[in-house]
């Protein structure tokens, strides 16, 4: 068993909700949280894709497969849950698909977010609200400056700029229906997550695993592309931290919050897929000449903030994270086992040996 009195020990016994749990970072979420000894729910559609994270942990706990879109559902579940606390994952997360699909995108990223939001408002039980949402929330002009939680909001494509509305959605309802007894709502932006688990299309590290298990070349769009990427530990650990802060009670933490790598993680699409060749020297990948929907070229996020108030910080490198998430691929195709609790394992004992605290001394 992990070691309990992390974060304060203030998810010990405690009912969360998890939108999305189904998800990559919702799954490894929903995993940590149980190993804190947390009450967990669900709420999410079932998993896209086959094999998926949430399938092969497996996850035992009361979940309700509906789609955020419909307001009713989510109202009943979070009333039936009575949760103290909910982390908001639930979303449409792909950029490329949001050019495809912009109506669901902003349905779901936008009005999804509402609808969560609206039922917690008219939850007594509920304490706390952590809106999870990224750091392509702001607008972006490439000018590789790391942004901060005070910069401008916005979005070329539909996914992006549905990010940002949401922030709106969130800073609205924090502040429109402030009274004493309200839930403490934050939102929490982090970077481009890897980890063991991932599936989705058009992500650097699933595109890679299906082409090297396939023995293809991967195709890249954008290999000078830079993005400020982290395992998915991280950003989970920022989110849990920002979380112990609202169940405290502290109003100061409801707000916007960044929780990106250290600088030096901050790299090129190519230089990443350089370094994950060390892993897998069979990768190979190419540049089609095709031409791809706008994207962002220069991404990187300034969590200065969160170290300083929360005391949350980074534990991994760009390599360790590589070397991790690597591994976990390698093991699942070689055995059809995980290695979630391993990694998880290992990240908090590293914490802990490098002093990083999650929780107020």
């Amino acid at each position: 068993m992990l070691d309990l009195t992390l974060f304060g020990g203030a998810y010990r016994r405690t009912r969360v909700l998890v939108t999305g749990h189904t998800g990559f970072k919702g799954s490894w979420l929903t995993h940590w949280l149980t190993r804190l000894g947390a009450e967990v729910s669900g709420l999410a559609l079932p998993p896209e894709t086959t094999p998926n994270h949430h399938d092969l942990l497996p996850l035992a706990l009361p979940d309700a497969l509906h789609d955020i879109c419909e307001a009713n559902a989510v109202s009943e579940v979070v009333a039936r849950c009575k949760p103290a606390i909910v982390f908001h994952l639930a979303a449409q997360p792909l950029v490329r698909r949001s050019y495809a699909q912009p109506l669901a995108t902003w349905a779901t990223n936008v009005m999804g977010t509402a609808h969560v939001l609206e039922a917690t408002r008219h939850c007594p039980d509920v304490r706390a609200v952590v809106c999870v949402t990224t750091d392509k929330c702001y607008e972006n002009r490439n000018d590789r400056r790391a942004y901060r939680e005070t910069d401008r909001l916005g979005g070329h494509d539909p996914y992006s700029a549905s990010k940002a509305a949401a922030e709106l959605v969130v800073a609205s309802y924090r502040v429109a229906y402030a009274h004493p007894h309200a839930p403490l709502i934050a939102s929490a932006r982090a970077g481009n997550v890897i980890g063991g688990g991932d599936w989705s299309d058009d992500r650097l590290i699933p595109d890679a695993v299906r082409a090297v298990t396939a023995g293809q070349p991967l195709d890249i769009r954008f290999p000078e592309a830079t993005r400020p990427w982290q395992h998915v530990l991280e950003s989970l650990s920022g989110y849990l931290a920002l979380g112990q802060r609202l169940l405290e009670g502290d109003r100061t933490a409801a707000d916007a919050w960044n929780f990106g790598p250290a600088p030096e993680s901050t790299a090129s699409v190519a230089d990443v897929l350089a370094r994950l060749q060390q892993q897998w020297p069979e990768l190979r990948w190419q540049v089609p000449a095709t031409v791809h929907p706008h994207e962002a070229h220069a991404l990187a996020l300034d969590s200065s903030r969160a170290h300083e108030a929360l005391g949350w910080q980074p534990v991994w490198t760009l390599d360790e994270s590589l070397t991790r998430t690597a591994h976990w691929y390698r093991q699942y195709l070689d055995t059809g086992t995980v290695a979630t609790d391993d990694d998880l394992a290992r990240y908090v004992g590293q914490a802990a040996e490098r002093h990083v605290r999650w929780t107020r001394a």
